[in-house]
């Protein structure tokens, strides 16, 4: 009975030392999002409709449904930094365009200077071509978990968050060594995931109002 009780004690234990084993040869794993209280990566992107946008139209997540990626940006007229990248969101549709890449701007701020009309200035200032959103309950930038302008979210063909944090390493354009955006955005077309699926996210923070 003793030795039959100390063999059984002996099988446990070494299977317990592989186990051991096995978990301290496994890459620790972290959590994919340091950088959002709300948003997981690989998670169902929250859905918006009926957002006034700069062409007096009434849009939806739903009116792409073509698209093979969308991209969502939270944007305003007055961020400095918003502004710093407008250029480069153009040119982002642009190139990808015609490659079934959607992109979207939402604004949420209150203030005076990115109410609808002067989006709309803005929007024709500027040669936006892209959907540029209006949402002044701030529903979808908290849905998102957005808590700076801009603050970029990539959707694969699921719907699904792939990427979210900042557009590129660098606020000067001419000193960008990553685009974390169309890195992204490349890997999801070529049917990868993105290598660099989140980045702090950097610009003026959004203002709640409670």
């Amino acid at each position: 009975m003793v030795m039959r009780r100390l063999k059984q004690w002996c099988i446990a234990f070494v299977g317990l030392i592989a186990t051991l084993i096995v978990c301290s040869a496994s890459p620790v794993l972290q959590a994919a999002t340091k950088f959002n209280k709300v948003l997981d990566i690989g998670k169902a992107a929250p859905v918006w409709a009926d957002l006034l946008g700069v062409d007096d139209q009434r849009h939806s997540l739903s009116e792409l449904n073509e698209a093979k990626l969308v991209v969502v940006v939270f944007a305003c007229n007055h961020c400095p930094v918003v502004k710093a990248y407008e250029r480069r969101l153009i040119r982002f549709v642009d190139d990808y365009r015609d490659k079934g890449v959607e992109l979207v701007a939402i604004s949420v701020s209150k203030q005076a200077s990115d109410r609808i009309e002067k989006m709309k200035a803005r929007a024709s200032d500027c040669g936006f071509n892209f959907a540029y959103l209006i949402d002044p309950t701030q529903k979808i930038a908290r849905a998102y978990g957005a808590t700076v302008t801009p603050h970029l979210f990539v959707l694969d063909q699921k719907r699904r968050i792939a990427y979210m944090g900042k557009i590129d390493d660098q606020m000067e354009e001419t000193k960008v060594t990553e685009s974390f955006l169309r890195l992204a955005v490349d890997a999801l077309l070529a049917g990868r995931e993105p290598e660099v699926a989140e980045t702090r996210q950097v610009g003026c923070e959004i203002d709640y109002v409670d």
